[in-house]
């Protein structure tokens, strides 16, 4: 795959550029190019759009929300937990009904 440094309307380096080839038939895993002019029509976008759009809603569906944590707390955190919330409000229930 080749790739390229492209310049973008407003004259700034838009980094490099990445070669997309259409699928022969959609898949699970690609598109023809019909159905990317299809969905570009039907979306009233071009097809680079179309494409930032898909590669977008991976990204929020796939790539983590937040720093991932340290894992879970240690018996010392959880005591310490337990000396700051008010103790006896609240008596565990084994059964929710």
């Amino acid at each position: 795959m080749s790739t390229r440094q492209t310049t973008s309307k407003r004259g700034k380096p838009s980094g490099t550029g990445i070669l997309l080839r259409y699928r022969d038939k959609d898949s699970v895993f690609g598109v023809s190019r019909a159905t990317a002019t299809k969905l570009a029509e039907n979306l009233g976008l071009s097809e680079t759009q179309v494409i930032h759009l898909a590669i977008a809603n991976l990204a929020r569906q796939t790539l983590p929300r937040y720093e991932a944590d340290n894992g879970p707390l240690t018996a010392e955190q959880l005591a310490a937990i337990d000396k700051r919330v008010p103790q006896g409000r609240f008596k565990p229930a084994k059964r929710l009904f």
